[in-house]
């Protein structure tokens, strides 16, 4: 590991855990990093150092845009969105510009922070999969109790499309509840 990848590293995690918001006593978006880390190097555990960094930012601050602030609308859900990757991958640059990295390094971890390229990009899926599975291994279940059957069908319909048979296998190993399992049933034979 050299230095720019660590210090970035170490900047990252520092300013997800200013997050305010607590999931298991710990800040929400340092404990999503870690989770998204993890799977990205389970997917593939010779990732290249931008993949591993763009893990650890994909959600940088999330917490100082909140949904919110945005009409909640599906127009509204997806304007927030498409600002949400603007933002961290202009924060992920300011960080790995401050921390020495070349410029080559921050397009590339800005190009997946963005998910240019998808599906074409090898890197983008295994990022793109490890977000699909941090969402149905921590998310799914909490969503899937206070959401509508349909919209989590749909939810888990458009996850299983983005994902490579290597992550729905990942997937297919998880330890869902009953009322995920018949979910994702109904999901799947559709």
């Amino acid at each position: 590991m050299n230095e720019q990848f660590a210090a970035a590293r170490r900047r990252f995690d520092a300013e997800n855990s200013r997050d305010p918001n607590l999931e298991n006593g710990r800040p929400r978006e340092l404990l999503y990093a870690e989770r998204l880390t993890g799977w990205v190097l389970k997917l593939c555990p010779d990732a290249s150092e931008p993949l591993r960094l763009a893990a650890r930012c994909q959600h940088i601050c999330r917490w100082e845009s909140p949904r919110e602030k945005y009409p909640l609308t599906r127009a509204g859900y997806l304007k927030w969105r498409a600002d949400l990757k603007l933002f961290h991958a202009e924060k992920s640059g300011a960080i790995l510009r401050e921390v020495g990295c070349d410029d080559e390094i921050i397009r590339r971890v800005q190009d997946l922070n963005l998910k240019k390229n998808f599906p074409a990009d090898a890197e983008v899926r295994v990022l793109e999969d490890a977000l699909c599975l941090v969402f149905l291994e921590f998310q799914f279940a909490p969503l899937a109790a206070k959401s509508d059957d349909e919209k989590m069908i749909n939810a888990l319909r458009k996850s299983w499309a983005k994902m490579t048979e290597a992550a729905r296998a990942e997937a297919l190993k998880l330890n869902f509840g009953d009322h995920e399992k018949k979910l994702i049933g109904r999901a799947l034979a559709a």
